[in-house]
């Protein structure tokens, strides 16, 4: 009787007590992508990225300014295509992240090369040295 139960225990389905079946899962997955907006998964990955880029920045072992400055640009893109009531939230990480980098920025370029010199490249990034117009 013992082996009766266990067999009915590990059988497919959604009897009581047992998990959803492959195709239930599936149906389920459908449907919550059904809902998703691509502003969200937009914003989302505009998170992401601001996330990466701060770890860029703030983490000696794994400071790569190079690619902070990808990721604020990327995320900086990405900001017109976000749901509007978002979008202020998403400028103002955006722009604790830009002086984040320009203090790593500033502090890397200062004792190697004693000069200020502006970055290559036109980010729209404000870092030490840059043109005094802004």
């Amino acid at each position: 009787m013992a082996d009766e139960e266990q067999h009915e225990e590990t059988g497919g389905g959604s009897e009581p007590g047992q998990g959803p079946s492959e195709e239930e899962l599936r149906a389920q997955l459908e449907e919550e992508i059904r809902k998703v907006r691509v502003e969200d998964v937009v914003l989302q990955s505009a998170v992401s990225i601001l996330n990466l880029s701060a770890r860029r920045i703030a983490k000696d072992d794994e400071r790569d300014l190079d690619q902070a400055k990808v990721g604020i640009d990327a995320a900086r893109s990405l900001v017109e295509l976000v749901r509007p009531e978002a979008q202020p939230q998403l400028r103002q990480a955006i722009s604790e992240l830009q002086v984040l980098y320009a203090k790593h920025a500033g502090e890397e370029s200062a004792p190697e090369q004693g000069t200020s010199e502006s970055p290559k490249g036109d980010s729209g990034l404000w870092t030490p040295g840059g043109s005094a117009d802004g």
